[in-house]
């Protein structure tokens, strides 16, 4: 799968809201806390991948890609998905550093 390019920076609240279900007021709030917590969990990915804890990658980008799914920013999503397969499998040859600048790159895309 090659790295995709994510733009998040026009997010349509009443699209966002309709696709998962909530209201379109709760929005902002859930795009505040996905944005919040994933600063944390991008410093402890990015310090995991060049340590390569296989174990750590996996967990991290597999929370990532929980939140990503659940907001439907569907490229993170898929990205954070092949960076928690391939560190499940301890693949040595996958590009994490890659696939996480990709990801922090369309996290900072991310406007309120």
């Amino acid at each position: 799968m090659p790295i995709l390019d994510a733009d998040y920076s026009r997010v349509d609240y009443e699209e966002m809201a309709k696709a998962i279900g909530l209201k379109s007021k709760h929005i902002p709030i859930l795009i505040a806390n996905f944005i919040e917590e994933s600063v944390s969990i991008l410093n402890a990915l990015e310090e995991n991948i060049v340590s390569r804890d296989y174990e750590k990658i996996r967990s991290s980008a597999h929370e990532i890609k929980g939140s990503a799914g659940n907001l439907k920013f569907n490229e993170v999503y898929d990205m954070a998905k092949e960076m928690e397969f391939s560190a499940a499998k301890q693949d040595m040859d996958f590009e994490y550093e890659d696939y996480f600048d990709a990801i922090k790159s369309a996290i900072g895309t991310i406007s309120l």
